[in-house]
């Protein structure tokens, strides 16, 4: 069973490496690098404790990017997700979530966000799933509210909330 632990500095490599590995499919190269570029190292040299990694003896097998808000008590963030393919569809994604969940409430938050693009269907549908709530943006898209610009121009995105609690 892999073991689920808190990221280091040291595991940048290998989390870029395997969005390069994990999106290959689906994305060209370029495209897959230009992914990565969203996983500076200065993710895991600032919130390395509040970051997951889950790894078994072939090495790491999915990562979770999260930090809580420098600027309030309440919220924190997820900022990347990823799960290697032959992991997925069995609840990998869904663990390393709930970790985040309770570690973030036992540290006194009461609320996680998250964001995505418009057209990744299946993270918007799997946020909804564990129990996240579409935030009103300016616009709608397909029944979907959008925030525009969010990310700069073009750069839509959908914005999620939950609430937490340490009784999860």
């Amino acid at each position: 069973m892999p073991e689920l632990r808190r990221a280091h500095v040291s595991d940048h490599n290998a989390i870029v490496t395997r969005v390069h590995q994990w999106w290959g499919d689906s994305r060209t190269p370029e495209q897959a690098r230009e992914l990565s570029l969203l996983l500076p190292k200065l993710f895991l040299q600032f919130f390395s404790g509040t970051s997951l990694v889950l790894e078994d003896e072939t090495g790491i097998r999915a990562f979770l990017v999260g930090f809580y808000a420098a600027d309030n008590d309440a919220e924190a963030y997820i900022h990347f997700v990823g799960v290697d393919p032959t992991l997925r569809g069995q609840g990998t994604a869904r663990r390393l979530y709930t970790t985040f969940f309770q570690r973030a409430a036992d540290a006194g938050r009461t609320e996680v966000r998250a964001i995505t693009s418009p057209g990744n269907s299946g993270s918007i549908a799997f946020h909804r799933a564990l129990g996240f709530t579409l935030e009103h943006g300016d616009r709608t898209l397909d029944g979907l509210p959008l925030h525009s610009d969010y990310d700069g121009p073009g750069q839509d995105r959908v914005c999620f909330v939950k609430e937490i609690t340490t009784e999860l």
